[in-house]
């Protein structure tokens, strides 16, 4: 279980992050991501923003995760064994992951059969793309 400051809610918060958010796709699942600055900017302009949660505008919030998983990955006793999976592997690698950071993880459906040590992998890759891991940012994300 993720602590109750890191879980992403609310449709809004999932709409905007999905949306208006840097995506990378891998082969079992699409990591969704915006920074703190990025929602602040959105918050800033944007009609309907009011609804978004202020609390994802912080630079040093702890990172924000919520999770997709659709019914193309399977039926509810699958959906609910690649959630459970995806939180697990999430939760420890909650201190990896920039502060002010917000993540929705898409599963995609050859996440069903998918070891989790194959959804880690996947995982870290896309954090390192998005450039989102505390090694990028004492960088700046130079590589």
């Amino acid at each position: 279980m993720l602590p109750a400051p890191s879980r992403l809610t609310g449709s809004d918060n999932f709409r905007l992050v999905t949306r208006k958010g840097r995506r990378a796709g891998r082969p079992r699942l699409v990591v969704h991501a915006i920074t703190a600055e990025e929602v602040a900017r959105f918050r800033a302009g944007a009609a309907g923003a009011d609804r978004v949660d202020p609390a994802l505008a912080e630079s040093d919030a702890v990172p924000r995760i919520g999770f997709v998983v659709s019914k193309a990955v399977g039926n509810s006793v699958v959906r609910h064994r690649v959630a459970r999976r995806l939180r697990h592997v999430l939760r420890d690698r909650l201190g990896t992951v920039r502060p002010g950071c917000t993540l929705v993880v898409r599963a995609l459906p050859p996440a069903a059969s998918a070891a989790s040590a194959d959804l880690g992998s996947d995982i870290d890759a896309a954090l390192r793309r998005l450039r989102l891991s505390r090694d990028d940012s004492d960088t700046g994300g130079a590589k």
